[in-house]
């Protein structure tokens, strides 16, 4: 059932720890690897913060399927 909108979900293929990287790259249309690479950029910058964001991110958004 598609309601005409995209849903945010984490991804079953394109996982690398819990597959919020790649839900939001596949949600975006961009590279996985891209968005990879600008989280791992704002966790250095960051100084580690943005790893209590994707631990956030992995417990609420759902997974695919």
């Amino acid at each position: 059932m598609n309601d005409g909108y995209k849903k945010l979900t984490r991804s079953k293929m394109n996982r690398m720890i819990c597959g919020v990287c790649g839900g939001i790259a596949e949600y975006l249309g961009i590279d996985p690897t891209l968005v990879r690479l600008l989280w791992a950029l704002t966790t250095l910058v960051s100084c580690g913060v943005a790893v209590i964001g994707y631990l956030v991110a992995a417990l609420v958004i759902p997974e695919e399927g």
